[in-house]
C-alpha cells in the first residue's frame, strides 16, 4: 500500500482509482478504520454463519462510532456494528450467539486498542 500527496490530500493509491482520505472530500482516515472494523466484522460474522450451517442473508451493516473527546487526539471509544439479517426464526437464536465470536476472529478487531469497545448486535429483518 502507498499514499500520496495529491491536489486533495492524501490519497491511498488502487488500481481502480485512488481514494482521497480527507473528510470533505471523502472518508477521514477514522472514517476508515470504523469502516475497515465494521467490514471484517461483517466477513467474520458471516465465515462463522456459513460454517454454523445457518442459512442467511445480510441484508445491511450498520456502523457508529464515538470519540474520547476529553483525549488530545479524541481516538475512538465505541464502535456498534448492527447486523441486518434474514434468518429462520429456528436458527435466530444461534445467530445471535455466533456474535460473540466475531471479535476473536476479526483481525481488524484484534488489532485495536483494547480501551476501544466493539459491540455486535444482530436485527432479524
Amino acid at each position: 500500500m502507498e499514499l500520496i500527496s495529491g491536489e486533495k490530500g492524501f490519497e491511498l493509491v488502487h488500481d481502480s482509482g485512488n481514494w482521497v482520505l480527507k473528510k470533505e472530500i471523502g472518508f477521514s482516515p477514522v472514517e476508515m478504520l470504523v469502516a475497515s472494523i465494521g467490514a471484517c466484522g461483517a466477513y467474520v460474522y458471516e465465515k462463522i454463519l456459513t460454517n454454523s450451517h445457518i442459512d442467511f442473508s445480510i441484508e445491511t451493516v450498520a456502523i457508529s462510532y464515538e470519540r474520547a473527546e476529553e483525549k488530545p487526539a479524541k481516538p475512538l471509544s465505541r464502535v456498534v456494528i448492527a447486523f441486518s439479517i434474514r434468518v429462520s426464526d429456528e436458527a435466530q437464536g444461534k445467530a445471535e450467539r455466533a456474535l460473540k465470536l466475531i471479535g476473536k476472529n476479526c483481525p481488524v478487531m484484534q488489532s485495536l486498542d483494547p480501551a476501544i469497545t466493539v459491540v455486535e448486535n444482530v436485527i432479524f429483518v
